[in-house]
């Protein structure tokens, strides 16, 4: 989009107001405070290791109760996964194009900031 064009303040406004409303995929993850910082926590964990709410809320710096509010997102979305006949139940990163496209921008990012 280009900088030079010009856009009347209130229709920026009811851009952002319809964008809020109904997010993409990246805002709905990214509109909830604690949701990056627990993304950010998964990926800095090693492949296939499985973690409990209690042990990735430590691991994050998040209490248990924000891993259990948004857990069911991060599953939703594919960023992980349940471990089948847990108890207590764990989770692991999940085996997806998703993931896949966060640990490459990750890097990508990491990449830039060098």
């Amino acid at each position: 989009m280009s900088e030079s064009s010009q856009t009347h303040p209130a229709a920026e406004t009811d851009t952002k107001a319809a964008r809020l409303e109904n997010p993409s995929g990246v805002l709905h993850l990214l509109q909830h405070e604690s949701v990056p910082i627990l993304i950010d926590a998964i990926l800095t964990l090693p492949p296939g290791r499985e973690f409990t709410k209690t042990e990735l809320a430590d691991h994050a710096g998040v209490t248990r109760q924000t891993v259990s509010k948004y857990i069911d997102l991060l599953v939703e979305t594919e960023i992980v996964e349940e471990v089948a006949n847990s108890s207590p139940r764990r989770y692991r990163v999940a085996k997806s194009d998703v993931v896949q496209e966060l640990f490459e921008l990750n890097s990508a990012l990491n990449a830039a900031g060098e």
